[in-house]
């Protein structure tokens, strides 16, 4: 069976200053994350257990703690990865990222049009959340989601590849409850050398939908 584990940060704890403390994610990667992969595991124990004695009872309850520690595990994996120390801006053709600039501009209108709304979508989640930039494959789209806890509104389907955390944990200890400073400075650590590749990627099997039986 297969077991997740907690991947290493790609810097160290104060890489991301001022934008996000040290403390933060000291706390965020080796405590919060930490514990979606030990929650992801956890279940799948469980429900291999379940298979064994053909025991069904918990069955709604198992399902819904696989996706939410499996998710969290997936979406924080992501959200190490889409920051770097020297990142944000805007991303252009001269960085090298000229398709990535290219979709947000088609999908969104402009780069401004894709952070506004990015924006706003992380900022107001109710409770926790996260927002998200996917690519959808059936339109070839990019397309913003406002994720509920780690795995709910979301399309079927659709890639991640830029992720707002906007769980308390992320920010709290720095911005207290100014969720939409957090939100408006994230953008200061964006690498979207990283988010262009993730897009490449999500487009090269985003046909995967559309095969016909």
């Amino acid at each position: 069976m297969p077991v997740y584990t907690l991947p290493e940060l790609p810097y160290d704890y104060a890489a991301l200053e001022p934008v996000i403390d040290p403390q933060i994610v000291e706390l965020h990667h080796d405590k919060h994350h930490a514990a979606y992969v030990k929650g992801a595991n956890d279940t799948l124990e469980q429900l291999a257990e379940a298979r064994d004695k053909e025991s069904w009872g918990s069955i709604n309850g198992l399902e819904k703690n696989l996706a939410f520690h499996l998710s969290g595990h997936i979406l924080h994996s992501i959200y190490w990865h889409n920051m770097t120390g020297d990142g944000g801006g805007e991303p252009t053709a001269a960085d090298g990222v000229g398709e990535l600039a290219d979709a947000i501009t088609e999908s969104f209108g402009s780069f401004a049009g894709l952070k506004a709304q990015l924006t706003k979508a992380a900022a107001t989640t109710q409770g926790s959340g996260w927002g998200v930039l996917a690519y959808e494959p059936l339109s070839g789209r990019l397309i913003v989601e406002q994720v509920y806890d780690h795995q709910g509104n979301v399309g079927q389907g659709s890639t991640p590849i830029l992720v707002f955390d906007a769980w308390e944990h992320a920010f709290y200890l720095q911005y207290k409850n100014q969720k939409v400073d957090f939100i408006e400075a994230m953008w200061a650590v964006v690498n979207w050398q990283d988010v262009a590749r993730r897009h490449a990627a999500a487009r090269e099997r985003g046909d995967s939908l559309l095969l016909a039986p």
